[in-house]
């Protein structure tokens, strides 16, 4: 039983498939029972127009009847009709009884057995009573099915295969007219649905459209709309928070710098000027993640990701040179144009320098390689990281070694932030003789085009 409920539900998941099904049924019925019914009604009207031709005849017929002086009955057909009636013709023939069903007269010659088992074989007939001078008369005429109009054969005969079988392809345009209709009616949903698979952390401000949605389906859009505002409202909450809070962090923490830049103490004063450094690393980082949340990337705009990595090595080259490490950038000296946002391309690139800088051993250089194919690799000498934790670092604030205090781990969550942003790919592996490599791979611009 369950898996009977489990396959309905997949047979009727899509709207329009479940219209389009039901449509299907109803139009083979149709297209079963029509055919029938018209059969139906056309041998209906052809016998009721034969009943009416042979009441008219058995009528005239009744007319030519007349009494003798001696009371008895004649019956003097006219020669006009008397062909009609003939063995030769053999098409239509009549009997004329007495009330005690005796025959009177008939236009064959044949005895009353004969006559009135030929009228017991006839498949369609009619007949008139009527009073001539006290006496009861049936007339009955009857009209041999075998010898019918040729017309009246071919409408009978061939009416599926010229009438009955044109139902169906009208039909068949019918559900095709159909489908079209339901598909013009549904396609508003279609684009609504499209418009919300755009609605992600950095593009909150995108809204349902309600233009030609139909009536029903109307209070739906117009309640995601609402969550959407209040979700909207509440990621603002949020990143004003996360900017307020990293703002008014730093003013307290360069008041303290200049204390603690007083001390007397030397050994002291250099570690707690380390801790207020990590500590106003951790706000700009902070700072960065928020300007980020509120970054918008369009998708026409295009950067130039060796001219972004050049800047990033030349800015972070004495943050390099003070740790007695290097930095250099390799790859195509040409400009590699991508689909992305150069200012958030920095940073995300520039985390990857920092951090790679900060493990890679002393006297080692750490290597910024840019491709033709739009990706960058930047390379270390540290000791590599493990691949259990390879999805790891790249959440907020995770951090292999707890006890190291040069880091928030705050960088790599910016990278992946970065990528998810530019639907990039970020990927990560150790290097053959030691060390990681972080490779990200953005889409050329003339491939986003």
């Amino acid at each position: 039983m369950p898996a009977v409920g489990h396959a309905r539900s997949l047979t009727f998941k899509s709207l329009i498939s479940r219209i389009v099904f039901l449509h299907i049924v109803a139009v083979a019925v149709v297209a079963i029972f029509l055919p029938l019914v018209l059969f139906w009604l056309l041998n209906s009207e052809i016998a009721q127009l034969h009943r009416d031709a042979m009441r008219a005849q058995a009528e005239v017929l009744a007319g030519h009847i007349v009494t003798q002086p001696d009371g008895t009955l004649s019956f003097n057909l006219p020669d006009s009709l008397k062909g009609l009636y003939s063995d030769a013709y053999g098409r239509y023939q009549f009997d004329i009884r007495d009330a005690d069903g005796r025959l009177l007269f008939s236009s064959h010659r044949r005895s009353a057995a004969a006559a009135q088992s030929r009228f017991s074989e006839t498949i369609s007939g009619a007949g008139v009573t009527r009073d001539i001078a006290g006496k009861t008369v049936r007339i009955q005429v009857a009209e041999d099915l075998a010898h019918r109009d040729v017309i009246t054969d071919d409408i009978v005969s061939n009416f599926f295969r010229r009438v009955g079988w044109i139902t169906i392809p009208i039909l068949l345009v019918l559900l095709a007219t159909d489908i079209i209709i339901f598909r013009r009616a549904i396609a508003p949903l279609w684009r609504a649905s499209e418009e919300a698979s755009n609605i992600g952390p950095a593009r909150t401000d995108i809204r349902l459209p309600t233009a030609q949605i139909p009536r029903e389906i109307m209070p739906l859009v117009t309640a995601v709309n609402q969550a959407l505002d209040r979700l909207e409202g509440g990621f603002r909450v949020q990143r004003q928070f996360t900017a307020d809070a990293a703002h008014q962090l730093r003013t307290p923490l360069a008041i303290l710098r200049t204390r603690i830049e007083t001390l007397d103490d030397r050994a002291a004063r250099q570690a707690l000027l380390a801790d207020i450094e990590a500590m106003s690393r951790l706000v700009a980082q902070l700072l960065e993640i928020a300007e980020l949340d509120t970054l918008v990337l369009d998708p026409g705009e295009t950067a130039d990701l060796r001219a972004v990595c050049a800047e990033v090595v030349g800015s972070i080259a004495p943050f390099a040179i003070a740790q007695h490490k290097d930095i250099a950038l390799k790859g195509t000296d040409a400009p590699v144009r991508i689909h992305g946002n150069s200012e958030m391309l920095q940073r995300a690139i520039f985390n990857l320098a920092e951090n790679a800088i900060k493990f890679t051993a002393k006297d080692t250089c750490v290597e910024v390689e840019v491709r033709d194919d739009g990706s960058v690799r930047v390379r270390d000498c540290g000791p590599g990281i493990a691949e259990a934790e390879r999805e790891l670092i790249f959440q907020r604030f995770w951090r292999a070694d707890r006890r190291r205090s040069d880091g928030a781990g705050l960088g790599l969550s910016i990278v992946r932030a970065v990528a998810d942003d530019h639907e990039a790919t970020v990927a990560v592996a150790n290097l053959p003789g030691g060390g990681a490599e972080f490779t990200l791979r953005f889409r050329p611009a003339e491939r986003a085009a």
